[in-house]
């Protein structure tokens, strides 16, 4: 079974043709310079189009380390005896004086 569709190759194929006629930009506006950033704007348009395309290779890092993120850390125990005794003991020494 083919990992990439008809779509995916006809996008492809016209980025890389733009990209050598230097006529491919990104999409900040900018010159592509390396095939590699052809090849991915290529099967961004497929994916976008809904053509048959896998998904990106960092995509499921990228959602289990936000899920990891969102974890919030473990809460503080704060014992009333300590409060109590730091105010106790400013008491004392502004009566004192």
């Amino acid at each position: 079974m083919a990992k990439y569709g008809k779509k995916a190759s006809e996008k492809v194929e016209e980025a890389m043709h733009a990209f050598k006629r230097g006529k491919l930009k990104s999409s900040s506006g900018d010159k592509v310079t390396t095939r590699e950033q052809a090849i991915a704007i290529g099967l961004s348009e497929a994916r976008a189009a809904g053509g048959k395309v896998p998904s990106e290779p960092g995509a499921e890092s990228r959602s289990s380390s936000t899920k990891a993120s969102k974890k919030k850390p473990a809460k503080k125990k704060s014992g009333t005896k300590g409060s109590k005794k730091g105010k106790s003991a400013k008491k004392t020494k502004s009566k004192q004086n």
